[in-house]
């Protein structure tokens, strides 16, 4: 038997209507991103593997598909991140001296899906700001995730907020080695109380009670205040729920929850994250924050903050979209039939020229009406 259609696991296509609404998706939020003064750059698909795996990103290193140039015999990857590329243009290409706003859009690929129900394949658009260390840029990014969210149609939207400066605060005065860190954020992402106990053990009494209530520190921005009462009082603490204050309060129209023990963006991220929900699903849409040092492989370690949203999972979270239907036009070489057709295209319409005996096949053409002559006119009628 012939499998030759079959594609591999965890990838699909994407069929009518749904490709023309994640195109006409795609194309909105790169238009909202123009007007906040975010430039479009066009990255390639696959590149010289340690220009993906930089710096922080080298958590990618198991999500990426690797081949070996049969040019050059280096190592290649496939993207599974466009943010590292978008560092390079930054730091190598662009060599700005102050703030660059930069977005794109395309394909991305993972060796393993996210979720059961995920596909390997995601269609990333997402939107990067370099340059600039304070808070106001991640606010900037935030409201602009938001903006774009909004842009979706989206309903029941969330988002999450935390920081890695906290966990990282809490680690480095225990002097907690690489690899239990490792152990630490695990438990405290799933939020394994028993685990965390365990852990907490070899820990100072203070660090051990504050990784114990991470997890709890879960809600609105009352949260915070919560938080200045029962961790300890160091520096990096204070510094890092002020930028969630900074954050929290933004007046966004979609519901912002903090949770400080929302650590997804561990070894790529050091500063504030953020993560959208849409419907009551437990995976995210979109995932942001801070990563500064990005484009220290390319000789600048630029700040950078920024997000992506993956339009598969978006588009998958909408109602079932309708498909405009169109007019059907005979296949004739009549010019007042010709005109009829480019003046009804200009205006916006979907015209299908009908093939010679494919009549029969009409109900397949998309089509809910059709032109007729009549009196010497070509008139729209219903398509029967």
């Amino acid at each position: 038997m012939n499998h030759a259609w079959l594609l591999p696991e965890y990838i699909e296509d994407i069929l009518p209507p749904y490709a023309q609404q994640v195109e006409a998706l795609r194309r909105r939020l790169l238009d909202l991103f123009a007007g906040w003064g975010y430039e479009l750059v066009c990255p390639p698909l696959i590149e010289y593997l340690d220009s993906l795996l930089t710096g922080k990103a080298q958590d990618l290193d198991l999500k990426t598909f690797k081949v070996v140039d049969v040019l050059s015999g280096r190592l290649l990857g496939v993207r599974a991140d466009i943010t590292p590329q978008v560092a390079r243009i930054d730091a190598h290409l662009l060599n700005r001296k102050g703030p660059s706003r930069l977005c794109y859009a395309g394909a991305v690929l993972h060796t393993r899906p996210a979720a059961l129900t995920h596909s390997r394949e995601l269609l990333q658009v997402g939107a990067e700001l370099f340059g600039h260390p304070g808070v106001e840029a991640d606010r900037e990014v935030l409201e602009l995730l938001l903006a774009a969210l909004r842009e979706t149609g989206l309903g029941d939207i969330r988002v999450s907020l935390g920081h890695v400066g906290i966990f990282d605060a809490l680690a480095t005065v225990a002097g907690v080695a690489e690899a239990d860190r490792q152990a630490l954020f695990q438990a405290l992402q799933a939020k394994d109380m028993p685990a965390l106990q365990g852990l907490g053990r070899c820990l100072t009494p203070d660090v051990a009670n504050a990784l114990m209530r991470l997890p709890e520190l879960y809600g609105d921005a009352g949260v915070l205040a919560t938080a200045r009462r029962v961790l300890p009082d160091l520096p990096d603490i204070a510094r890092a729920l002020d930028e969630l204050t900074e954050l929290a309060t933004l007046e966004a129209g979609i519901e912002l929850l903090v949770d400080l023990a929302d650590l997804r963006g561990y070894g790529y991220h050091n500063g504030a994250m953020f993560a959208a929900y849409a419907g009551g699903q437990a995976q995210a849409i979109a995932l942001g924050g801070r990563y500064d040092g990005a484009g220290a492989l390319f000789g600048r370690a630029r700040p950078a903050t920024g997000f992506s949203l993956d339009l598969r999972r978006v588009v998958g979270s909408l109602p079932v979209p309708t498909q405009p239907r169109g007019i059907l036009a005979p296949h004739s070489a009549d010019a007042g039939l010709r005109r009829r057709i480019d003046t009804l295209r200009a205006a916006g319409e979907c015209v299908v020229v009908e093939l010679p005996g494919q009549e029969t096949h009409r109900a397949e053409s998309g089509c809910d009406r059709m032109l007729v002559l009549e009196s010497g006119e070509w008139q729209i009628r219903p398509l029967v």
